[in-house]
């Protein structure tokens, strides 16, 4: 039996989601420039997936947040694609199939908002990532797509819904 879950983010969760950001990206060697480190929407995760087809899932055990993964609109184009965002997992969710749930569980949502395509922004040397995303669909694309701010962020996925 699992003894995680899956659930909307939380007013409380913000403080727990903003250092996991933080440090899953010191961890791997991330620039804190030009990626999610410096996101100004780690201030007030819950405000910033307020509102209408978007939203940010947390994984929760023994009450405490180990993961966390959003779905919102792609900025910057006209289509109907949302962008999977700020998804990253503390080392003890690794490994436990708890990506993959949170995969459907965002790819599910965004369906159920009339999106056609999902896009993700990676950075290459994030393997595991990667990986994970071809299992789940994902493709690599040449160019990006919209405007998500992360010039850091160098491989672009993306999967029709």
């Amino acid at each position: 039996m699992d003894t995680w879950k899956i659930r909307e983010i939380k007013a409380e969760d913000n403080q727990q989601v903003k250092h996991l950001i933080q440090s899953v990206l010191v961890e791997m060697g991330v620039p804190k420039v030009g990626t999610a480190y410096e996101d100004k929407a780690l201030e007030d995760m819950t405000a910033e997936y307020a509102g209408e087809s978007k939203a940010y899932f947390v994984v929760v055990e023994n009450g405490k947040v180990i993961g966390g993964a959003g779905i919102a609109a792609l900025r910057g184009t006209e289509e109907p694609i949302c962008e999977l965002q700020k998804m990253y997992f503390l080392p003890e969710a690794r490994g436990r199939g708890i990506g993959t749930k949170m995969i459907n569980t965002c790819l599910d949502f965004g369906r159920q908002q009339s999106f056609e395509k999902c896009y993700i922004e990676t950075l290459p040397y994030m393997e595991n990532a990667r990986k994970l995303y071809h299992r789940t669909g994902f493709e690599t694309v040449e160019e990006p797509v919209g405007d998500t701010g992360h010039y850091n962020c160098t491989v672009y996925m993306l999967k029709d819904l």
